[in-house]
């Protein structure tokens, strides 16, 4: 056992042995009732009021605890609130304004893959697919387009041509296309395109499906027509094959009659000067 344990217990002894010990005095305590009571029996004896002040500050004083304390409940329980909404406020960026795309309003005019050749220009024989590079603007000039050698038709030994207008060609816009097939070798060539000025006829570019870097090209107004030319420069050639030179240009509204409209070209295969020439057979544009 602990000495604290043995302190205890002894303490405890003694405390039950005073308490049997203790005798009270009957005769004291029958004398204080018997002033009491004398005290109570006298006439100028004033009943005393019971103490309510001191029970009044002790209700005040717990009041004003309770008012702090509900004060205190109210203020935390509005900054917990007002903390929790700002917590749930989000921040939103505004949404950038969408930009067009300029394709979106307007387009350069792409060159036809497969041109064809017209059956009104005399021609007969059926052309390849040609390949074409991107459209591209003429430069135009002011000097006079070259004076071609005269031709006789549409073929001059290894070389044939044909002129048609492109399908693609609406009531404001137009392509003319001048397509020549060669089984030999070309040194030199030059093609020229002759649109007739109808009403409103401008260019609007010109392509051709040999590269564009082989070519020097022109547009240039001349006499009532509007003239493409493209010149091979010197040291290129032209390969075998069948190749396409195009035209376009806008021109009034309504169908364009093209039958005034022509093209020549002129070329060396060979050590051979060849030379041809066509139209495009009344076609509409």
């Amino acid at each position: 056992m602990r000495h604290q344990d043995v302190d205890d217990v002894g303490l405890g002894a003694r405390l039950r042995e005073a308490a049997e010990g203790h005798e009270p005095d009957r005769s004291r305590i029958l004398a204080r009732l018997e002033r009491g009571m004398a005290a109570q029996t006298r006439p100028d004896h004033r009943a005393t009021r019971p103490p309510v002040f001191g029970w009044v500050r002790v209700v005040g004083a717990t009041a004003a605890v309770a008012s702090v304390l509900a004060i205190g409940g109210y203020a935390v329980a509005s900054a917990v609130k007002s903390g929790s909404t700002a917590e749930q406020t989000v921040s939103v960026s505004p949404t950038p304004a969408a930009t067009p795309s300029p394709d979106a309003t307007s387009r350069t005019p792409t060159a036809p893959a497969a041109p064809k050749p017209s059956s009104g220009s005399g021609g007969t024989h059926s052309t390849p697919r040609a390949t074409a590079t991107p459209t591209t603007s003429a430069s135009t000039s002011s000097s006079a387009p070259p004076v071609l050698p005269a031709a006789s038709g549409t073929q001059d030994g290894p070389l044939w041509s044909d002129g048609s207008i492109d399908p693609g060609s609406n009531d404001f816009w137009a392509q003319s296309d001048v397509t020549l097939k060669t089984t030999k070798q070309l040194t030199s060539l030059t093609v020229q395109l002759k649109v007739k000025q109808t009403g409103g006829v401008t260019s609007s570019g010109a392509w051709r499906s040999l590269p564009e870097q082989d070519f020097t090209q022109t547009v240039t107004e001349q006499d009532g027509f509007l003239v493409y030319t493209w010149v091979l420069k010197e040291g290129r050639t032209v390969a075998v094959g069948d190749w396409v030179f195009a035209g376009q240009y806008n021109h009034d509204r309504g169908g364009r009659d093209a039958k005034d409209d022509s093209y020549s070209a002129a070329g060396t295969a060979a050590g051979r000067q060849l030379s041809v020439k066509g139209d495009f057979a009344a076609q509409k544009s």
